[in-house]
Order: C-alpha cells, then sequence, then structure tokens
C-alpha cells in the first residue's frame, strides 16, 4: 500500500510508540496517511536515534517494544492509517558491549555463529581502536585489569569498557599475566588513533562505534531481516525506508531480494544520494529515493541564479579561497583519503595487487585508485547490475582523471575502470567491492561533512545530497527532472526536512532569497565583518553570519539560541578540520569563535543588524516556505512531514534537527487560526486525500510561461480521470506584471491572475 502522505517521527527514550499514538488523531486531522518511524529495533541503551541498533530481531524496549508497536499499529489501522519503518541493513552499533552478537565474536572469534555478520578481515585478530594510549602504556598505568562480569572473566578498561576473554582462558584469567592473556584473544586492543589506519573490519563511514554488516550473505539477509519480514507478513507495516543502501556490497541485489520477500504490495524507498547526471534507481525493485534528491531540485529552484556570480565573488573576497566548490571538493577528498581512510585504501589496493597482471605494481595500483577516488563523479558504482548507468559515470571518471595520472601509467586506470564494470579476472569481485565501499563514505565524509563546512558561498546550497557548484535550477531544468520523476519514480518520497538536514527547510528557504538580494546581502555582510574579528577567521565568521541570519526566530538572541548557534560554531569547525577537528580540538579558537555568538546578549547593534537583513530577507523567504510546501504536496511522489515541521523548521545540522517538539502548540494551531505555512499543509493534505487518483496516478505536464517574468514563474498541471490540478508559482520574490501560462489542456490565463499579487496559486479543475 503505497502511502499518501507520511509524518517522520524519530523514536527514542523520551519519545515512544506511546507519544505517537496519543498523537494519531491529531495526525488522522491534518491529512497524514502512514507514520514513517525511524528505527525501531533494538538500539546502544540511550541512543537518540536508533541507526546504532544492536539487536535487529526485536523492538527496542525503550521505546515500548512489541506491545507498545503493535499497540500504535493498531490506534493507526482504526482509523485507515498504516507505517513505514526505516531499516538498517548496513551496520550495527558495537560499543559499550550491547551487542551480544558482537561480544560473542569477540569472545569466540570466528567459531562464534555470529562471525559471518560482520565484515571482518580474519586474518588478524579484530582491531578494538579503544585506549587513550599504547597498549604498553595502558597495561604499565594499571589501565587494564581482569574482573569479573556475572559468571565470567572480563577485561576492563578505565573502568568501564568490558571486553570478554575467550572460554579457554576463563580458568587462569585471574592468575594468568595480562599482557600474555590479551595476546591470546580473537581481538587487540589498540590505541584510538590507530582506526583509521589499522582497523581490520569495514565501519561506517569513521565511526568506530558502527561495525558493516555483510547483508550480501544469504543467511545474514534472512537473519538480520527476519523481525521486518514479519511485521510485513502480519499486515503491521506497510514498506521500509532503507537506509544507506550505497554501503552494501551489492544494493542492486540486495533490493531485489527485498521486494521478492516483502512482495509487490510493500512500499521500498532507499536512502541514495542522487549525484548530478547520476539516474533514479529504476529497475532496482524499488519505489525510488526517500527524497534527498527532491530536497536538492525544489531548493535549487529557489534560488535566483543571477546570484551566483556575485556571491561566488564575495566569498572569493571574504575567504580568500575559489568561488567554485571543485577545488573545495578535491581538495578534502585527498584528506580525508589520506586522514581516515587509508586502511580501507591500503586494503583496496592490496585486493586489486592480488589478482593484477605482471607488470602492474601495488604502487602504480595505489596511484590510480587514489586518484580515481579524488574524482569520482557519485557515490559509487554498481556493476554489471547497472551497465547504462555505469558507463557514463566511468566516462566522467576517466575524463576527471586524465591530468592527474603519471606519465605511462593510464593503462592502470584503464584496468581499475574495466574491473568496476565487470570485465576483471576472476577474484576481481572482491577488489571491486572494496573500491565500491570506499568511494560511497569518501563522497559522504569528504564533501558534505567536510567540504560543505569550508564552503561558505551560500550555506542553503550546502545540504545532504545538494551539488553544490551549482547554485540554481531554472524552471525549464526542473520541469525536466520532475516529468523524469512522473514517468520513472512517481511513488518516490518528497521530502524537504530530515533527521540528516544541515539546515532547516525554512532556514533554507531564508537563505535562498539572498540569491536574489546580493546587494542587499552583500552590505550587511560587510557590516558584520567590520566589526572585531576577535581572532577568528573572517570565512568563518562569514558563515557564522549566514547561520544567524538563517536560523534567527522571534526570540532574538535568547539563551537557547546562543547555545544553539555555539553548538553548531562547535560541530562546523570540527568537521571543516582546517581550524578545529574532533581528532584534535583547537579550544582556543573554539573559544573565540563562540565569544562572537555569546557576546550578542549584550550587543544591540549586531541583534539589529541581524534583524534588519532577517527583514530585508523576509517577503522572499516567506514566498520561498509557500512555494516549497506547494511542490512537495502537488508533484508526483510521497510527501513527507519532518516531525514538527508544520510550523516555521529553522532548525540546524543535528542534534538540533532532533529537538523535542510542542504538539499541543501544534494541535492548537491547526483547530483554530493556524499560519500560513501549517494552513497550506493541513489544506493540501485535505486536497490529497479527497483526490487520492489524481495525485497517484496523474501525470506532470509543465506550462508554457510568456512575458516579462517567465523566467521567474514557475506552473505545471496534473490530469487523471476528468480532473485535473493546476499549479503556478512566482519565483525570486517576483511576480507576473504580464504574459501568460498556457497549460498543456489549452486553458490559457493572464499570468498576473495567477501569481500577481501572490507568491503560490493552485486550482482543481
Amino acid at each position: 500500500m503505497t502511502p499518501r502522505a507520511t509524518y517522520r517521527f524519530q523514536f527514542h527514550k523520551d519519545f515512544t510508540f506511546a507519544d505517537a499514538e496519543a498523537l494519531v488523531p491529531y495526525l488522522d486531522d491534518l491529512g497524514i496517511s502512514h507514520v514513517y518511524a525511524s528505527p525501531i529495533t533494538t538500539a546502544t541503551p540511550g541512543s537518540t536515534h536508533g541507526y546504532d541498533m544492536t539487536d535487529p530481531t526485536a523492538i527496542n524496549p525503550e521505546l515500548g517494544g512489541e506491545a507498545g508497536f503493535r499497540s500504535l499499529v493498531a490506534a493507526l489501522k482504526a482509523r485507515g492509517m498504516g507505517v513505514v519503518i526505516d531499516i538498517v541493513p548496513n551496520h550495527m552499533g558495537v560499543a559499550g558491549g550491547a551487542n551480544a552478537w558482537w561480544t560473542d565474536v569477540l569472545a569466540r572469534g570466528q567459531g562464534s555463529d555470529h562471525a559471518d555478520v560482520f565484515d571482518i578481515d580474519w586474518r588478524v585478530p579484530v582491531v578494538l581502536p579503544v585506549l587513550g594510549t599504547a597498549l604498553s602504556e595502558a597495561l604499565a598505568n594499571g589501565d587494564l585489569t581482569v574482573e569479573r562480569d556475572g559468571d565470567r572473566w572480563v577485561v576492563a578498561a578505565y573502568g568501564e569498557h568490558r571486553f570478554p576473554l575467550r572460554d579457554e582462558d576463563q580458568a587462569e584469567a585471574d592468575t594468568a599475566p595480562l599482557a600474555e592473556l590479551l595476546e591470546r584473544q580473537h581481538y587487540r586492543l589498540a590505541y584510538w588513533r590507530v582506526a583509521n589506519d589499522e582497523l581490520n573490519w569495514r565501519r561506517f563511514f569513521s565511526i568506530n562505534e558502527l561495525a558493516g554488516v555483510r547483508i550480501e550473505d544469504p543467511a545474514v539477509f534472512e537473519k538480520t531481516h527476519a523481525l521486518y519480514f514479519r511485521l510485513h507478513d502480519e499486515g503491521l507495516i506497510d514498506g521500509v525506508r532503507v537506509d544507506h543502501v550505497d554501503g552494501l556490497t551489492d544494493p542492486i541485489g540486495y533490493t531485489r531480494r527485498l521486494r521478492a520477500r516483502l512482495g509487490d504490495d510493500a512500499w521500498i524507498v532507499i536512502e541514495k544520494i542522487v549525484g548530478a547526471g547520476e539516474t533514479q534507481p529504476i529497475g532496482w525493485g524499488v519505489d525510488g529515493t526517500s527524497g534527498y534528491d527532491f530536497m536538492e531540485q525544489v531548493t535549487a529552484l529557489l534560488h535566483d541564479p543571477a546570484g551566483a556570480e556575485p556571491l561566488g565573488a564575495l566569498w572569493e573576497e571574504v575567504s580568500g579561497r575559489s568561488a567554485s566548490f571543485e577545488p573545495e571538493e578535491f581538495q578534502a577528498r585527498q584528506d580525508l583519503l589520506s586522514w581516515q581512510f587509508s586502511g580501507q585504501l591500503d586494503a583496496c589496493v592490496a585486493a586489486f595487487a592480488a589478482v593484477a597482471p605482471d607488470g602492474v605494481t601495488a604502487a602504480m595500483l595505489r596511484r590510480a585508485i587514489e586518484r580515481l577516488l579524488w574524482v569520482f563523479p557519485v557515490y559509487r558504482t554498481y556493476g554489471p547490475a547497472a551497465p547504462d548507468s555505469d558507463a557514463a559515470i566511468r566516462a566522467l571518471a576517466r575524463q576527471r582523471v586524465a591530468e592527474l595520472v603519471p606519465p605511462g601509467e593510464t593503462a592502470v586506470i584503464e584496468l581499475v575502470l574495466a574491473w568496476l564494470a565487470g570485465d576483471g579476472p576472476a577474484g576481481a569481485a572482491e577488489a571491486v567491492r572494496r573500491f565500491q565501499q570506499l568511494s560511497a563514505p569518501i563522497a559522504a565524509k569528504a564533501v558534505e561533512d567536510t567540504g560543505f563546512y569550508r564552503y561558505g558561498r551560500l550555506l542553503s546550497r550546502n545540504d545532504v545530497g545538494f551539488d553544490a557548484e551549482r547554485m540554481a535550477y531554472t524552471p525549464e531544468e526542473f520541469h525536466a527532472l520532475m516529468a523524469a520523476r512522473a514517468r520513472d519514480v512517481p511513488r518516490a518520497m518528497l521530502t524537504t526536512a530530515t533527521h540528516d538536514h544541515k539546515r532547516g527547510e525554512d532556514t533554507r528557504a531564508r537563505l535562498a532569497a539572498i540569491s536574489a538580494q546580493p546587494d542587499v546581502w552583500r552590505a550587511a555582510a560587510m557590516a558584520w565583518l567590520d566589526r572585531d574579528d576577535g581572532g577568528v577567521d573572517d570565512a568563518d565568521r562569514y558563515m557564522l553570519f549566514q547561520t544567524l541570519v538563517g536560523a534567527w526566530d522571534e526570540d532574538g538572541a535568547s539563551a537557547d539560541f546562543v547555545e544553539r548557534i555555539v553548538a553548531w560554531q562547535q560541530k562546523a569547525l570540527r568537521e571543516a578540520k582546517v581550524r578545529s577537528s574532533w581528532e584534535a580540538p583547537d579550544e582556543a579558537y573554539e573559544g573565540a569563535a563562540s565569544a562572537l555568538v555569546e557576546a550578542l546578549h549584550g550587543d544591540a547593534a549586531a541583534v539589529a543588524l541581524i534583524e534588519r537583513t532577517v527583514a530585508a530577507l523576509s517577503p522572499i523567504a516567506e514566498a520561498n516556505t509557500l512555494v516549497q510546501v506547494l511542490l512537495r504536496y502537488t508533484l508526483p511522489g510521497v510527501p513527507d512531514l519532518y516531525q514538527g515541521t508544520e510550523l516555521s523548521d529553522l532548525s540546524l545540522v543535528d542534534p538540533d534537527n532532533r529537538r523535542a517538539v510542542d504538539y499541543a502548540r501544534r494541535r492548537a494551531l491547526l483547530a483554530g487560526d493556524a499560519p500560513p505555512k501549517p494552513r497550506l499543509i493541513a489544506d493540501l493534505l485535505r486536497l490529497r486525500r479527497d483526490q487520492p487518483d489524481l495525485f497517484a496516478q496523474g501525470g506532470y505536464a509543465p506550462a508554457i510561461v510568456t512575458g516579462p517574468e517567465a523566467a521567474h514563474l514557475l506552473a505545471f498541471e496534473r490530469h487523471h480521470d476528468g480532473r485535473t490540478l493546476r499549479v503556478a508559482v512566482a519565483l525570486h520574490g517576483r511576480r507576473a506584471t504580464g504574459g501568460r501560462v498556457t497549460f498543456a489542456s489549452g486553458h490559457s490565463v493572464d499570468a498576473a491572475a495567477l501569481v500577481g499579487d501572490a507568491p503560490i496559486w493552485y486550482a482543481l479543475a
């Protein structure tokens, strides 16, 4: 059953199934058809997100367990509603001893019943980078001891971490020399800094607490998905959203297998970043993506292309760096491959070298692989399962890498690309797997978690899945994308806010207004930069000003707001890895940056500057919000409403975007005189409920717009079974003063009659 409209809940111990059940009447009144749940399986105790699953076979007791989940489902079904759940096939949480499978692997090694679950290179013991010093120093300092844990002996580190000892060592655990005891284990305790270089198991990105799962093994697939299949077979869930599908060995094989097990009636969407020029997941057995691509597309539409050049020039002037994102991404990819993924790179090179022909050395392969990863245009390739899309990706990679190849080594590049196409020798599959499972995290960490914190031309173009090089889409470009969406993935998710976003949908909408008013923005930004810098780099201060303006709310420089911005600032500086980092925080510099924010409490001039800037952007920003809402609920696909974003969403990156939601306020507004945004959401959800077939099956037909504002107007219609929905929006703060809009059905109207006085218009005929 394809949802009509979903509502995302972030479940954790302070927001349980019972809390969601109490909100079912509200969701029904709003017009939602399905709850879209964050992961519900047992996770690390106290987890605020659930992606650190520790037991895939059971529903998290902190959320209410299976009984609580069944009660929520019953309440939804009583109103004709349903549930979609987020599942995590790529990794499991392994921190703190909460994962019984991982603990058993550490205790029994390859003899464990769960050894095949995790992606471990068993040629050496499992490296556990948990120590604050080298092992020898930790032993000398007495940081490690043997203690009793129930009926077994374990190794304790720093009095808090516990690691199992082998069955064979239990009898002498308290008498044997500790160093010798550790030598015999299936794991090796190590200094935390060695993880990037020596880890012998696949982790999620660079997070040591999340271990990769071998979901390509049919037995592991069944073992880790049995709960999901049972819930679906019992009618408790209507579908799934698959987290980080590109982390898997064979994403297409996995999704096809998932479809076969769940059946044709299940709604399946995947979290996949669709890169510039990359095609939708057609033929994968899924209904489409979870909507990061739509968030990118609709956000780009809100931006004025004319802002690209002046804002790029301003960024160059302020930062001394390029107006283009390309060199920033290139440097970040080099940094991350060298700093955080050198161990995975070593393993990838070794896998290629093991089956390479004579005359191709490991050093040659390293040069080829690292250079391809520096410029790889998408997250990954998919091999013979996707020959057409892969061919275009390989061609672009070949073009980009050409100028970086050492003389005489082009043939090595061609060898790697041929293997990625499936033309390698026997045994090449392992090498290709390692490349594909390295290219995806390099793209994510280098672009989204590094480059986007270094590059500040306009922060509303720096978000998950976004192409920061491109400022905007024209209406014609957007029409082409939506026509393809209607043709190829009409049941994909449409979202503009997520648990992953860097900035809330209305934060982005406000910052997008800057692209239409670059001169106004320049004056404000320079006034901000003319202030005492406090020893903080101009580029950092410029991005801070964007963030202050983008997230500024009616409470102004409240203590809560300042605390939120300071937290964002620290994360931004550490993720950028220029002035500070998570590994080696520069607390002095971070303190100077925080002081700029904390000073707002007593700085009336700074507050006035921010408020004037927000006011200047406000008309376009508010129009952008309404345009974004209207398009999300009228374009082909399944619209998602992220928790709480019925009202203005001025959030920042997690954990800010996962704060508690005041549902009492939202209920009251829905029942009374709601502001424009929630009123529009409610009206459109009612329209979708009244006309489900039109939205589920209606095509997409662009309208022809003529006149002086044609480049700033977008209109289309959707038609099915005698009903037609017509939509028109004004972009970039413009209003139609002339010209006409001619819909595909032949209906023609003066443009000013549609969007002459308001930014949005829609009508059912």
